[in-house]
């Protein structure tokens, strides 16, 4: 799989942020190296650009990937801690979330949404329940998830998220990874009451509200995460530990999700496909702080409060 991943090859960590004022750049150690600007010197973007078409340009023009590879390996740039991340893409064209998707996630909805948890004999059966969040509950890192007037129980849920690079139809599992941009970290925030118990198809509504969706706190492209079922998840909530897991106990692994999905439909540049969460879930509260991390990636914290 290695060769697969050679126009990514920079000599130092690629992680690609969205940061202040809709701009592209890299995270290098402590340092955020813009490359956007490059970008429009030499034609390969336009003038407020989106971070959909910056992950287009670096997928599938080795030139702008060449451009994002300089920066990271120049001088220069501003201090990370003095930029306001934002989240990596706030315009995917869908972000595919899948359900269900641990065991010990699926025991503890037992109890927390009086669910069955049935035995999974078909494992395409199980991503069929895959559900499209919006994108309009986009956060990133830093910012504060609200919890609106309506609801009772909100809980949090820390997932590996994979972006889409190259458009997949139709690809096999060994074919999958191909296709990936990189790798983010995705919260899917949880209304469970009301419209939880007792209910179906309701999870569109349920974990669409706004600020419902955090995403960062970059990019990290898919070459520097060799294995994406070989990474430790740690979540903590008001400095105590709340989830501890590991992506190797995924029901359906990410290979078997591209392989479902894009011989149902065609995954596009962009779209994202959010993996499901382990077992640790944890209602949400007025002035509460979150702080996850998956292990290569990065990490990110998240603020909580009622709506007024």
């Amino acid at each position: 799989m290695r060769e697969k991943f050679a126009i990514f090859r920079s000599g130092v960590d690629m992680k690609i942020c969205h940061y202040n004022h809709n701009q592209a750049g890299v995270v290098v150690d402590d340092k955020v190296i813009n490359f956007g600007d490059a970008l429009i010197k030499a034609g390969l973007a336009r003038q407020g650009y989106t971070m959909l078409e910056i992950i287009d340009a670096l997928a599938n023009n080795p030139a702008a990937m060449q451009i994002a590879r300089d920066a990271a390996n120049g001088s220069g740039g501003v201090a990370l801690s003095s930029v306001k991340l934002l989240a990596p893409i706030q315009n995917p064209g869908t972000l595919w979330a899948a359900a269900a998707n641990y065991g010990a996630h699926r025991a503890e909805m037992v109890d927390r949404m009086g669910s069955a948890n049935k035995q999974v004999v078909n494992k395409d059966d199980l991503m069929a329940e895959f559900f499209i969040k919006t994108s309009s509950s986009i956060i990133g890192p830093g910012d504060t998830i609200i919890l609106p007037k309506i609801s009772k129980l909100v809980d949090f849920e820390c997932e590996l998220c994979a972006v889409i690079g190259k458009k997949a139809r139709k690809v096999t599992e060994a074919q999958a990874l191909e296709h990936v941009f990189g790798y983010t970290i995705c919260w899917d925030i949880s209304q469970r009451d009301p419209w939880g118990k007792g209910m179906h198809n309701t999870r569109n509504i349920r974990k669409g509200f706004d600020t419902f969706t955090a995403l960062g706190p970059w990019i990290v492209t898919r070459d520097e995460i060799e294995e994406p079922q070989n990474l430790s998840i740690t979540v903590l909530q008001n400095g105590t530990e709340a989830m501890i897991a590991h992506t190797s106990d995924m029901i359906c692994g990410l290979r078997e999700h591209i392989r479902f999905l894009s011989n149902c439909l065609t995954l596009r540049t962009g779209d994202l496909i959010t993996t499901g969460t382990p077992a640790g879930v944890s209602q949400l509260r007025d002035g509460d702080r979150l702080y996850g991390t998956i292990e290569k990636i990065g990490s990110m914290e998240l603020f909580v409060k009622d709506e007024k």
